[in-house]
């Protein structure tokens, strides 16, 4: 056991500048250009359903399940109260995920504790695994944490950094679009059910006041972020 804790929490050396820089760029384009996004943004459900449904757990709400679907939406299934701080909170956590996940791992990553945030991710992906509830949930996790697990046993020490530092910047600019895009339906009035909408129904305060919130706490983990990773 002591030995896994070893292997676990071991340092890795600091990154070559460009391997920060690159990985900014590379993850800025995957978020920024319509294919690759749509290609990758399953994975960005994966965090804002698994944020919906720690929170719901934490709260003590009844978590019956979570499904992913191929259009990348996904739905966490909740009993409870229908009100109340539980369920505020439950519908606050989906946005806010992807974005401090994000944070966290951009600290992992600053520290040198790649194997550390390799293996969270592989305990996170599991516990989704035994939530899910259809399918195509269940394969995109087993893809997902068959991707990890072969990256945490089979590839060097810089290789795993690097995909590391993509994975971290990706979670910090893919918290972002999602939030974006949420506001541009509303303006057309196509989520009238989204969590934005939802928590104004809960609350006093408006949907628009939410969609702020959630971009304010984005921006706010892609600064923080960017400060903790940089190697200068």
């Amino acid at each position: 056991m002591d030995k896994l804790w070893a292997h676990l929490v071991k340092v890795q050396p600091a990154p070559d500048p460009w391997v920060v820089g690159v990985s900014a760029l590379v993850a800025l384009a995957i978020v920024g250009f319509t294919t690759p996004w749509h290609l990758s943004r399953g994975l960005i459900t994966i965090a804002h359903e698994g944020g919906h449904a720690l929170m719901a757990l934490l709260t003590r709400r009844k978590l019956e399940g979570i499904r992913l679907h191929s259009d990348t939406s996904g739905v966490t299934l909740t009993r409870g109260r229908p009100t109340g701080p539980g369920m505020v909170l439950t519908a606050l956590a989906g946005y806010l995920a992807p974005s401090l996940l994000g944070l966290g791992a951009a600290w992992l990553t600053s520290e040198g504790r790649i194997t550390l945030l390799i293996w969270a991710v592989l305990l996170f992906l599991v516990c989704m695994l035994l939530l899910i509830r259809n399918l195509y949930g269940a394969l995109i996790l087993l893809a997902t944490g068959g991707a990890v697990f072969a990256l945490s046993m089979y590839a060097p020490g810089r290789i795993q950094q690097m995909v590391a530092f993509l994975a971290v910047w990706f979670l910090l600019f893919g918290g972002v679009r999602p939030i974006i895009e949420l506001q541009r339906k509303r303006a057309r009035r196509q989520a009238r059910d989204s969590d934005a909408d939802q928590l104004a129904r809960l609350t006093i305060l408006p949907g628009g006041f939410y969609v702020f919130f959630f971009l304010l706490v984005a921006a706010a983990s892609v600064a923080a972020g960017a400060y903790l990773m940089n190697p200068l």
